[in-house]
Protein backbone atom coordinates (compact mmCIF):
# COMPACT_ATOMS: atom_id res chain seq x y z
CA UNK A 1 0.00 0.00 0.00
CA UNK A 2 1.48 3.29 -0.51
CA UNK A 3 2.28 6.12 1.51
CA UNK A 4 -1.04 8.09 2.36
CA UNK A 5 1.04 11.19 1.29
CA UNK A 6 3.14 11.75 -1.86
CA UNK A 7 5.96 14.45 -3.48
CA UNK A 8 6.08 17.10 -3.61
CA UNK A 9 4.41 18.54 -0.57
CA UNK A 10 5.53 21.87 0.72
CA UNK A 11 6.97 22.38 4.01
CA UNK A 12 5.13 24.62 6.19
CA UNK A 13 6.87 27.63 6.76
CA UNK A 14 7.82 30.39 9.85
CA UNK A 15 7.42 34.03 9.84
CA UNK A 16 10.16 35.85 10.89
CA UNK A 17 10.55 37.55 14.33
CA UNK A 18 12.48 39.87 16.27
CA UNK A 19 12.44 37.95 19.55
CA UNK A 20 10.86 34.86 21.23
CA UNK A 21 7.19 34.56 21.75
CA UNK A 22 5.86 34.06 25.38
CA UNK A 23 2.87 32.22 26.16
CA UNK A 24 1.71 28.58 27.84
CA UNK A 25 1.30 27.33 24.18
CA UNK A 26 5.05 27.88 22.39
CA UNK A 27 7.41 24.93 22.09
CA UNK A 28 10.86 26.27 21.39
CA UNK A 29 13.32 24.14 19.08
CA UNK A 30 16.91 25.18 17.98
CA UNK A 31 16.76 26.80 13.94
CA UNK A 32 19.13 24.74 11.55
CA UNK A 33 21.74 25.94 8.97
CA UNK A 34 20.93 23.66 6.31
CA UNK A 35 18.57 22.17 3.34
CA UNK A 36 15.30 21.99 4.26
CA UNK A 37 13.70 18.13 3.64
CA UNK A 38 11.01 15.99 3.31
CA UNK A 39 11.60 12.55 3.90
CA UNK A 40 9.20 9.77 2.37
CA UNK A 41 9.97 6.30 3.70
CA UNK A 42 7.76 3.26 2.13
CA UNK A 43 9.99 0.19 3.08
CA UNK A 44 12.93 -0.40 1.64
CA UNK A 45 12.50 3.02 -0.22
CA UNK A 46 13.09 6.98 0.65
CA UNK A 47 12.86 9.37 -1.35
CA UNK A 48 14.17 13.02 -0.37
CA UNK A 49 12.43 15.96 -1.46
CA UNK A 50 14.18 19.69 -1.01
CA UNK A 51 11.87 22.37 -0.34
CA UNK A 52 11.00 23.26 -3.59
CA UNK A 53 9.73 19.96 -4.38
CA UNK A 54 13.05 18.90 -6.04
CA UNK A 55 14.44 15.20 -5.55
CA UNK A 56 17.73 15.18 -3.69
CA UNK A 57 18.96 11.53 -3.61
CA UNK A 58 21.45 11.56 -5.67
CA UNK A 59 22.96 14.46 -3.84
CA UNK A 60 23.12 13.23 -0.44
CA UNK A 61 23.17 9.17 -1.25
CA UNK A 62 24.55 8.67 2.48
CA UNK A 63 21.61 10.06 4.02
CA UNK A 64 19.20 6.92 2.76
CA UNK A 65 21.04 4.21 4.55
CA UNK A 66 20.48 6.11 8.07
CA UNK A 67 16.76 6.54 6.95
CA UNK A 68 16.07 2.92 6.49
CA UNK A 69 17.26 2.51 10.86
CA UNK A 70 14.00 3.91 11.84
CA UNK A 71 12.11 1.67 13.16
CA UNK A 72 8.88 3.24 11.06
CA UNK A 73 9.27 1.66 7.85
CA UNK A 74 6.30 4.05 6.64
CA UNK A 75 6.37 7.27 7.16
CA UNK A 76 6.85 11.05 6.06
CA UNK A 77 9.34 12.99 7.91
CA UNK A 78 10.11 16.74 7.43
CA UNK A 79 13.93 18.10 8.65
CA UNK A 80 16.88 19.59 7.69
CA UNK A 81 20.18 17.86 5.87
CA UNK A 82 22.88 19.49 7.66
CA UNK A 83 26.50 19.03 7.67
CA UNK A 84 28.42 19.37 11.03
CA UNK A 85 32.12 19.81 10.98
CA UNK A 86 34.28 20.72 14.10
CA UNK A 87 30.67 21.31 15.68
CA UNK A 88 30.05 24.07 13.49
CA UNK A 89 27.19 23.91 10.90
CA UNK A 90 28.78 24.46 7.56
CA UNK A 91 26.20 25.52 5.30
CA UNK A 92 28.91 26.46 2.10
CA UNK A 93 29.35 22.37 1.77
CA UNK A 94 26.33 21.43 1.23
CA UNK A 95 25.80 23.46 -1.36
CA UNK A 96 28.90 21.52 -2.54
CA UNK A 97 26.96 18.95 -3.22
CA UNK A 98 24.52 20.36 -5.80
CA UNK A 99 26.69 18.76 -8.49
CA UNK A 100 26.51 16.98 -11.93
CA UNK A 101 29.31 14.80 -11.60
CA UNK A 102 28.19 11.99 -9.22
CA UNK A 103 32.19 10.94 -8.56
CA UNK A 104 32.32 14.79 -6.68
CA UNK A 105 28.96 13.68 -5.17
CA UNK A 106 30.22 10.58 -3.26
CA UNK A 107 33.74 11.96 -2.28
CA UNK A 108 32.01 14.94 -0.59
CA UNK A 109 29.41 12.54 0.73
CA UNK A 110 32.16 10.55 2.33
CA UNK A 111 34.55 13.38 3.12
CA UNK A 112 32.02 15.37 4.78
CA UNK A 113 29.01 13.42 5.61
CA UNK A 114 25.51 14.84 5.78
CA UNK A 115 23.10 14.08 8.08
CA UNK A 116 19.13 14.29 8.87
CA UNK A 117 17.35 16.23 11.47
CA UNK A 118 13.63 15.33 12.11
CA UNK A 119 11.22 17.98 13.92
CA UNK A 120 8.04 16.88 12.18
CA UNK A 121 6.05 13.78 11.37
CA UNK A 122 3.42 14.16 8.33
CA UNK A 123 2.74 10.87 7.99
CA UNK A 124 2.82 7.36 9.89
CA UNK A 125 1.32 4.46 8.49
CA UNK A 126 -1.77 4.85 6.87
CA UNK A 127 -2.33 8.14 9.03
CA UNK A 128 -2.08 11.36 7.79
CA UNK A 129 -1.31 13.72 10.84
CA UNK A 130 -1.06 17.14 9.56
CA UNK A 131 -4.87 18.33 10.52
CA UNK A 132 -3.50 16.84 14.23
CA UNK A 133 -2.06 19.41 16.82
CA UNK A 134 2.10 20.38 17.11
CA UNK A 135 2.00 18.55 20.43
CA UNK A 136 0.51 14.99 19.14
CA UNK A 137 2.93 14.90 16.09
CA UNK A 138 5.84 16.13 18.24
CA UNK A 139 4.62 13.04 20.80
CA UNK A 140 4.64 10.45 17.75
CA UNK A 141 7.30 11.58 16.14
CA UNK A 142 9.98 11.07 19.73
CA UNK A 143 8.58 7.02 19.38
CA UNK A 144 9.76 7.41 15.49
CA UNK A 145 13.44 8.54 16.01
CA UNK A 146 14.57 5.60 17.92
CA UNK A 147 17.99 5.51 16.96
CA UNK A 148 21.06 7.53 16.84
CA UNK A 149 21.54 7.60 13.00
CA UNK A 150 18.60 9.99 12.56
CA UNK A 151 18.81 13.04 14.85
CA UNK A 152 15.91 14.10 16.61
CA UNK A 153 15.50 18.07 17.21
CA UNK A 154 15.50 19.24 20.52
CA UNK A 155 12.25 20.68 21.90
CA UNK A 156 11.41 22.85 25.26
CA UNK A 157 8.17 24.41 26.31
CA UNK A 158 10.45 26.64 28.57
CA UNK A 159 11.26 30.14 26.84
CA UNK A 160 14.29 31.11 29.34
CA UNK A 161 16.11 27.50 28.66
CA UNK A 162 15.03 28.63 24.52
CA UNK A 163 17.09 31.84 24.68
CA UNK A 164 20.99 29.68 25.39
CA UNK A 165 19.62 28.46 21.18
CA UNK A 166 20.25 32.53 20.35
CA UNK A 167 24.01 32.33 21.46
CA UNK A 168 27.10 30.37 21.21
CA UNK A 169 27.51 28.11 17.85
CA UNK A 170 23.89 28.53 17.86
CA UNK A 171 21.40 30.07 14.45
CA UNK A 172 18.61 30.60 16.22
CA UNK A 173 15.42 29.89 17.42
CA UNK A 174 12.16 28.00 15.61
CA UNK A 175 8.95 28.68 17.42
CA UNK A 176 5.76 26.76 16.92
CA UNK A 177 2.55 26.75 18.48
CA UNK A 178 1.29 23.74 20.23
CA UNK A 179 -2.10 23.60 19.19
CA UNK A 180 -1.16 24.68 15.90
CA UNK A 181 -1.74 22.17 12.73
CA UNK A 182 0.73 21.47 9.77
CA UNK A 183 -0.55 23.64 7.05
CA UNK A 184 1.84 23.28 3.75
CA UNK A 185 3.39 26.61 2.43
CA UNK A 186 1.61 28.51 4.68
CA UNK A 187 3.57 30.71 7.49
CA UNK A 188 1.09 30.29 10.24
CA UNK A 189 1.63 28.78 13.59
CA UNK A 190 5.42 29.44 13.28
CA UNK A 191 8.06 32.26 14.39
CA UNK A 192 11.73 31.87 13.67
CA UNK A 193 14.40 34.35 15.66
CA UNK A 194 17.78 34.21 13.74
CA UNK A 195 20.58 34.61 16.11
CA UNK A 196 22.14 38.24 15.39
CA UNK A 197 25.84 38.78 15.85
CA UNK A 198 27.92 41.76 15.57
CA UNK A 199 31.37 42.35 15.10
CA UNK A 200 34.11 45.30 14.25
CA UNK A 201 35.10 45.15 10.94
CA UNK A 202 37.64 46.88 8.82
CA UNK A 203 36.53 48.98 5.71
CA UNK A 204 38.64 47.51 3.20
CA UNK A 205 36.83 49.26 -0.18
CA UNK A 206 33.65 50.39 -1.66
CA UNK A 207 31.24 50.72 -4.35
CA UNK A 208 29.69 53.52 -5.85
CA UNK A 209 26.19 54.03 -5.78
CA UNK A 210 23.39 54.42 -9.11
CA UNK A 211 23.11 57.87 -8.28
CA UNK A 212 26.01 60.02 -9.43
CA UNK A 213 28.60 61.16 -6.35
CA UNK A 214 27.08 58.24 -4.10
CA UNK A 215 28.59 55.00 -2.26
CA UNK A 216 26.31 52.02 -2.65
CA UNK A 217 28.21 49.23 -0.60
CA UNK A 218 31.22 48.84 1.56
CA UNK A 219 33.37 46.11 1.49
CA UNK A 220 34.34 44.22 4.88
CA UNK A 221 37.52 42.64 5.91
CA UNK A 222 39.19 40.66 8.62
CA UNK A 223 42.21 39.88 9.89
CA UNK A 224 43.57 36.16 9.65
CA UNK A 225 45.99 34.45 12.47
CA UNK A 226 48.38 35.19 9.77
CA UNK A 227 47.67 38.74 9.56
CA UNK A 228 46.00 38.67 6.04
CA UNK A 229 43.25 40.97 5.69
CA UNK A 230 40.33 38.68 4.45
CA UNK A 231 37.60 39.66 2.65
CA UNK A 232 34.22 38.58 4.54
CA UNK A 233 31.51 40.56 3.68
CA UNK A 234 29.70 43.85 2.49
CA UNK A 235 27.11 45.88 4.13
CA UNK A 236 24.67 48.82 2.20
CA UNK A 237 21.23 49.72 2.51
CA UNK A 238 22.20 53.70 3.52
CA UNK A 239 19.60 56.43 3.54
CA UNK A 240 20.15 58.59 0.06
CA UNK A 241 21.95 61.18 2.72
CA UNK A 242 24.19 58.98 4.14
CA UNK A 243 25.00 57.33 0.51
CA UNK A 244 26.43 60.88 0.02
CA UNK A 245 28.03 62.19 2.84
CA UNK A 246 29.82 58.48 2.83
CA UNK A 247 31.93 60.11 -0.33
CA UNK A 248 32.71 62.61 1.29
CA UNK A 249 33.89 60.50 4.27
CA UNK A 250 35.91 58.13 2.39
CA UNK A 251 37.73 60.24 0.26
CA UNK A 252 40.95 60.81 2.17
CA UNK A 253 41.35 57.10 2.55
CA UNK A 254 40.81 56.18 -1.18
CA UNK A 255 43.58 54.52 -2.64
CA UNK A 256 42.44 54.95 -6.06
CA UNK A 257 43.14 50.88 -6.67
CA UNK A 258 40.27 49.48 -8.60
CA UNK A 259 38.95 46.03 -9.23
CA UNK A 260 35.77 43.62 -10.00
CA UNK A 261 33.81 41.07 -7.73
CA UNK A 262 33.41 37.75 -9.34
CA UNK A 263 30.32 38.06 -12.09
CA UNK A 264 26.64 38.31 -10.87
CA UNK A 265 23.73 37.33 -12.49
CA UNK A 266 22.14 40.06 -10.16
CA UNK A 267 24.92 42.68 -10.82
CA UNK A 268 26.18 44.73 -13.90
CA UNK A 269 29.67 44.63 -14.56
CA UNK A 270 29.68 48.40 -13.75
CA UNK A 271 28.03 47.21 -10.20
CA UNK A 272 31.03 44.81 -9.53
CA UNK A 273 33.50 47.83 -9.58
CA UNK A 274 34.76 48.71 -6.24
CA UNK A 275 37.59 51.38 -5.66
CA UNK A 276 40.19 50.34 -2.58
CA UNK A 277 40.60 52.12 0.60
CA UNK A 278 43.74 52.34 3.16
CA UNK A 279 42.73 49.82 6.11
CA UNK A 280 42.58 52.36 8.79
CA UNK A 281 38.18 52.76 8.99
CA UNK A 282 36.71 50.61 11.62
CA UNK A 283 32.82 49.93 11.59
CA UNK A 284 30.90 47.44 13.61
CA UNK A 285 27.87 45.43 12.17
CA UNK A 286 25.05 42.93 13.04
CA UNK A 287 24.68 39.81 11.01
CA UNK A 288 23.13 36.15 10.91
CA UNK A 289 24.67 33.94 8.96
CA UNK A 290 27.75 32.21 7.81
CA UNK A 291 29.14 30.43 4.87
CA UNK A 292 33.31 29.41 5.81
CA UNK A 293 34.60 32.55 6.27
CA UNK A 294 31.96 35.34 4.47
CA UNK A 295 29.12 36.54 5.93
CA UNK A 296 26.29 35.08 3.75
CA UNK A 297 23.82 37.94 3.59
CA UNK A 298 24.49 41.52 3.62
CA UNK A 299 25.36 42.62 7.14
CA UNK A 300 23.86 45.95 8.52
CA UNK A 301 25.90 49.20 9.26
CA UNK A 302 25.63 49.71 12.90
CA UNK A 303 28.00 52.24 14.05
CA UNK A 304 31.83 53.65 13.41
CA UNK A 305 34.26 52.70 15.55
CA UNK A 306 37.01 55.68 15.78
CA UNK A 307 37.92 53.96 19.59
CA UNK A 308 39.18 50.06 17.60
CA UNK A 309 42.09 49.48 15.86
CA UNK A 310 42.01 48.01 12.06
CA UNK A 311 44.36 45.18 14.02
CA UNK A 312 41.73 44.02 16.76
CA UNK A 313 39.45 43.29 14.06
CA UNK A 314 40.15 39.13 13.95
CA UNK A 315 37.96 36.38 11.71
CA UNK A 316 37.76 35.15 15.13
CA UNK A 317 34.31 36.94 15.66
CA UNK A 318 32.63 35.10 12.78
CA UNK A 319 32.47 32.32 15.05
CA UNK A 320 32.25 33.84 18.14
Amino acid sequence: MPLPLKPPIKPQLARSATELPSGDGWRYEPKWDGFRTIVFRDGDEVYLQSRNGRPMNRYFPEVVPDLLTVSAERMVLDGELIVVVDGIQEFDLLGQRIHPAESRVRMLAEKTPASFVAFDLLAEGDDVLLDLPFDERRSRLEQVIDGDRVELTPMTPDREAAGAWLTGQSEGVVAKEGEAPYQPGERTGMRKIKRVRTADVVVSAFRFGKEPDTVGSLILGLYDDSGQLCIVGHTSGFTAKQKRELLELLEPYRTHERGTGEPSRWKSDEELVWEGLRPELVCEIAFDHITGRRIRHGAKFLRWRPDKSPEECGIEQLRA
